[in-house]
């Protein structure tokens, strides 16, 4: 089983001291010339006159233009410390037990704008890029990264997609147990997609996954597992499987999941 999340927007402090990233110790090695060419690229963009522009940074953001500019030379961190923020919160990688910690170190894996997909043991800098950029001499990111990102699983593979829609852009796994994980809110009886609290979901559903009993093999194990916390339907799409879960007004997961629905 891989989990796949999206990164932060922000990002923990560097460590103060220690080793700086190492890019080919980073997961899938292959990948090591693509993350060379996108440090080279955001460094040189970072350091031009409309650094602001291209990174689509606001004046209170202006100030990480630092950690782009020293990326291969700041003390790095563990990812599962450097990424931050709702999903991160909601995923709380600290709390875990033992075993579902384990888990995640051989499950979770980040989709970078910087780096590719790496696991959350992969120790990294702090650093300032989104997906939806185009870096001057490599174009928009999500498309590099799809042209780099092929035959990283296997076809009998489960993968849960916990990214966001432009993250998902970036690689597309080929695995026909590809279950992609929506956020649905209901109100008087109608349905419709979450924005605001998406990200609080997937990180419960990603946390629920690593605290099971047992490790999910199959699209409906991980219905069975979901639907014992709250309400959620499986279905058949074309690229694979869509994991609907249900939740309130806070974002919290609605109860009454024991009986989800399942299209075949």
């Amino acid at each position: 089983m891989l989990i796949l999340l999206p990164p932060s927007e922000g990002k923990a402090a560097p460590a103060r001291r220690g080793r700086a990233v190492d890019i080919d110790a980073l997961w899938r090695p292959e990948l090591s010339g693509a993350r060379r060419k996108i440090v080279d690229a955001l460094t040189d963009a970072s350091a031009g006159p409309d650094a602001a522009a291209v990174l689509g940074l606001t004046e209170g953001t202006r100030s990480e233009l630092d950690h782009n500019l020293r990326l291969v030379e700041q003390p790095a961190r563990p990812a599962g410390e450097i990424y931050t923020g709702v999903l991160y919160d909601a995923l709380g990688l600290n709390e875990l037990g033992a075993t579902a910690r384990r888990r995640a170190r051989a499950t979770i894996l980040v989709q970078s704008a910087l780096w590719g997909p790496i696991r959350i043991t992969d120790r990294i800098p702090p650093y300032r890029l989104s997906i939806g950029t185009s870096l001057p001499g490599v174009g928009p990111l999500a498309g590099f990264w799809r042209r780099e990102c092929v035959d990283l699983t296997a076809p009998g593979e489960l993968v849960i997609d916990c990214r966001s829609s432009g993250y998902a852009a970036a690689w597309h796994p080929r695995t026909e147990k590809l279950i992609k994980v929506v956020a649905l809110t209901e109100k008087d009886g109608r349905r419709s997609v979450v924005s605001h609290f998406a990200k609080h979901t997937r990180g419960v559903v990603a946390r629920l996954l690593l605290e099971a009993d047992r490790m999910p093999r199959t699209p409906q194990q991980v219905r069975d597992i979901i639907a014992r916390h709250g309400r959620c339907e499986l279905d058949r799409t074309r690229t694979g499987w869509q994991l609907s879960v249900t939740t309130d007004a806070a974002g919290r997961l609605r109860p009454g999941g024991e009986r989800p629905e399942t299209t075949s």
